[in-house]
């Protein structure tokens, strides 16, 4: 009965020590390409994978730098340029933004295309706030908006007040030609008393500076030169040729419009270059940092399959020998 017994033990233990868990083992070995249901392969896989997608984000932000880097190369000269425009409406009408009128009409200069910091949202707060500082009962204020994305943030809580809406304007090369164009459309739908044109001024590649620049109507500025305001000095000087004094005031205010506008535009278009550049280049020293430690948990992962699968090949051993 012992010797039954022992050779029903015998048969039960087989398997255990059989070389089939051996060549078992031995399989575990394959690369984890050839065991895409492995358990171990699985962690690895997903790891890698996840670097793989690092590396692709981190080539386009780096080639997004590059292209707004040589975007902001062929705008900047140009906005600088501009300046000279419209300081010498500054020097004669003055600016003026504590002017108080009925109607104000808020001009919010945005970007067509995101990824370019907070420029945009700074200028539709600041919109928001003077529209709020100039809103009462027998006022009225309206809004005309440059850009996609300030039209995506004021549509929700302003539609009523928006009059006109223009986008796509940096599709094509800015010109003087094409921001005149604009200028007198603006001009012809809507009626002020202020124009308050809202836009970033480009610092430098890292900075910019919400500005407003106020544009008075004709009558405003002859209210305001006939009561001796800020505007009072514009009395001194001699007009020549046979044009009234209204007819010469509505001529500059026309043209001041266009010029603090085409101005505005390409501050605007600098600091969105700038932004972008500062952006992209934030984005891709984070997906350097983040493809370090993807890096160091692939390693770790793949060491540990390693350690794992080497301790079950000496256990297997172990059993053989035992």
């Amino acid at each position: 009965m012992a010797m039954a017994a022992l050779r029903r033990e015998g048969r039960r233990l087989a398997p255990l020590i059989s070389p089939q868990p051996l060549t078992a083992l031995r399989s575990s070995l394959i690369s984890e390409e050839q065991v895409p249901q492995g358990v171990r392969s699985i962690s690895t896989q997903v790891v890698r994978n996840r670097m793989k997608s690092v590396k692709n984000i981190q080539k386009i932000t780096k080639a997004m730098k590059m292209v707004a880097a040589s975007k902001l190369r062929a705008i900047q000269t140009r906005a600088e340029n501009s300046r000279g425009l419209w300081q010498p409406f500054t020097a004669l009408l003055g600016d003026t933004p504590s002017v108080d009128v009925k109607k104000n009409v808020i001009i919010t200069v945005s970007s067509d295309k995101g990824l370019c910091g907070g420029i945009n949202s700074t200028a539709v707060k600041i919109s928001r706030a003077v529209h709020k500082l100039n809103s009462g009962p027998d006022k009225e204020t309206k809004y005309v908006i440059l850009g996609e994305k300030a039209k995506a943030q004021l549509v929700r809580d302003s539609k009523q007040d928006i009059e006109i809406i223009l986008t796509e304007l940096q599709k094509n090369p800015l010109n003087y030609t094409q921001v005149s164009v604009l200028a007198d459309d603006i001009l012809k739908n809507v009626e002020f008393d202020a124009l308050r044109i809202i836009f970033n001024k480009f610092q430098s590649v890292v900075s910019f500076l919400p500005t407003m620049s106020t544009v008075l109507s004709p009558e405003i500025v002859e209210r305001e030169t006939e009561s001796g305001g800020k505007l009072g000095e514009l009395d001194s000087y001699e007009v020549e040729g046979g044009e009234t004094k209204s007819e010469i005031l509505q001529n500059l205010a026309e043209f001041q419009f266009s010029c603090v506008l085409f101005n505005a535009v390409l501050e605007n278009a600098c600091s969105e270059q700038g932004a972008r550049m500062s952006a992209m280049d934030s984005s891709s020293r984070n997906a350097g940092e983040m493809l370090d430690r993807l890096t160091l948990t692939y390693n770790r992962t793949r060491q540990a399959s390693i350690t794992t699968e080497l301790i079950e090949i000496i256990s297997g051993a172990s059993a053989l020998e035992g």
